[in-house]
């Protein structure tokens, strides 16, 4: 046990402090107490003054007046630089200049725990106290609200500029749930999770190099897939966004959307289906053809029969591109078949979608009589003529790249889109919306949309350092949680927690300074 004596120096005057420690004498059997001088009080103050033998870390432990608060610093210890980089913070200080640090430490809280907002300000209180306050349940709602359209679109419109240079943009639709029945864009629609409950219908574009979130809009529910891209590029046309490329399934195709596609100027990677009549002629011409050495090629491990012809489309040069995989031939079957029941079911419930109608009309017999009603039945004539003539076909139409095996690598690479809908729904408690009215969902989905820019940005470096073999991102800020600041009161500042040895592999393989455990 140790504890302080002060003696008075009779000759100086000055009073110091000795750490007294009881130690075992093992000779004499008894217990002895050994001092050391560890400072002197200041004769004007009153206040502790440390030996200057003492490193900074024991002059703060022995000083009695000191009080300290500790704060959790480890994953805003990652997430900072990793914000900085990317151009993430001061993107978002321009666009919200009153309430930017509220806003990117409520994504951080995302990022890290995940959950219910109305938990935010706990955990700031660990790990951001001096933003706990503005962070209350109150609090956050009325940020939230705040966050208005033009201040998204500025953030938007800077963010794009920065992302986008040199980069394939792939565009997607996911489906989230809502209890809401204040907001008008909760319609009941095709839900994606299965789910029996009203949505409303998450629209996103993401950098396929940077591997980044770059822009989302929210639309209705019960809008589809094909609907969305006119608005989505009249948007960026008011937005006076440059030239992208588009790399989209099959969902987004129709002649409209290429018309708009190609007025723009816009550059495109869409797959196309196979059930266009054009697509089928073209098929036709070289369906006998397409598998003599002239069209093999390999991506990969995997062996491809290869057609690329010139197809302008308007004004503009676009090439289409056809593919035969052989092995993915008893798949298509497979997926075509599954279709085709799921349209069955469509047209025997009454529940019709646009998008279908064209094989509803070939591959589906519907008679109606008085006496029987309406009765359906496989068209199994055309069935087996598309399967023996198209099965095992892809086709992708391209503005912009010549290359067949570039054009098709581009278009598989759009998994970073599927990845993100998984962080967003998984990692970051997006599968539901609780929230009532649309300005609260509005700015939920905003700070959710910088949250994921954070883990996107920060598992790509973690791929690239190869710790996503031993962590996810969740992990690692956990890992990270026991990295924390002591701040002192008085002139001693603060002190950093030692670091553990993963923590250091960590920063050193992310590329984050370490910061010398030392008092500011």
């Amino acid at each position: 046990m140790a504890y302080q004596v002060r003696q008075l120096n009779k000759k100086t005057g000055v009073t110091y402090v000795y750490e007294a420690v009881s130690v075992w004498d093992k000779e004499l059997k008894q217990s002895r107490n050994k001092q050391v001088c560890v400072g002197k009080i200041d004769p004007v103050t009153g206040a502790f003054v440390p030996s200057r033998r003492l490193e900074p870390k024991q002059a703060v432990i022995r000083d009695p007046a000191v009080t300290a608060s500790v704060q959790v610093i480890g994953p805003n210890f990652v997430l900072n630089p990793i914000a900085e980089r990317i151009g993430l913070r001061s993107i978002l200080k321009s666009a919200f200049p009153e309430s930017h640090e509220q806003l990117f430490a409520i994504a951080c809280y995302l990022a890290t725990e995940g959950g219910a907002l109305s938990l935010c300000s706990s955990w700031a209180k660990g790990h951001l106290p001096d933003l706990a306050p503005s962070l209350s349940s109150q609090r956050v709602s009325e940020l939230l609200a705040a966050i208005s359209a033009d201040r998204k679109q500025t953030f938007f419109a800077k963010w794009m500029k920065k992302r986008m240079a040199y980069d394939y943009l792939c565009y997607d639709i996911t489906s989230v749930s809502s209890y809401s029945e204040l907001d008008a864009f909760v319609k009941y629609g095709y839900n994606r999770n299965g789910e029996q409950l009203p949505q409303i219908n998450l629209a996103m574009l993401f950098g396929q190099k940077s591997g980044l979130p770059v822009y989302y809009h929210r639309i209705p529910g019960n809008i589809n897939d094909v609907s969305t891209l006119h608005n989505l590029v009249e948007t960026f046309k008011a937005m006076e966004v440059g030239r992208m490329h588009y790399v989209m399934d099959k969902g987004f195709y129709s002649r409209k959307n290429v018309d708009d596609l190609v007025a723009h100027r816009d550059h495109f990677t869409l797959s196309v289906p196979l059930n266009n009549r054009w697509v089928q002629q073209a098929i036709d011409q070289i369906h006998d053809t397409i598998h003599g050495p002239q069209g093999y090629r390999k991506l990969d491990d995997e062996i491809l029969y290869v057609n690329s012809r010139s197809y302008p489309w308007g004004t503009r040069r676009c090439y289409l591109h056809l593919y035969y995989n052989a092995g993915n031939r008893a798949r298509a079957i497979d997926s075509f078949n599954e279709s085709l029941l799921e349209y069955r079911e469509e047209l025997e419930s009454g529940h019709l979608l646009a998008a279908h109608q064209k094989a509803y009309d070939e591959f589906f017999i519907v008679k109606t009589t008085p006496k029987r009603g309406t009765k359906i039945s496989f068209n199994t004539e055309a069935i087996n003529r598309h399967i023996s003539r198209y099965a095992g076909f892809q086709a992708l139409l391209s503005s912009g790249i010549k290359d067949p095996v570039e054009a098709l690598r581009v278009y598989r690479d759009k998994d970073s889109v599927e990845k993100c809908f998984d962080d967003l729904k998984n990692s970051l408690d997006l599968k539901r919306l609780r929230m009532l009215t649309s300005s609260t969902v509005d700015g939920r989905l905003f700070v959710q949309f910088i949250a994921l820019i954070l883990i996107s940005a920060l598992c790509k470096h973690m791929r690239e350092s190869g710790l996503i073999e031993h962590y996810t991102v969740r992990e690692l800020l956990r890992e990270m949680d026991t990295l924390t600041k002591i701040n002192y009161s008085g002139k001693y500042g603060h002190i950093l927690t030692e670091l553990t040895k993963p923590q250091r592999q960590i920063l050193k393989a992310l590329d984050i300074p370490i910061i010398d455990p030392s008092p500011a």
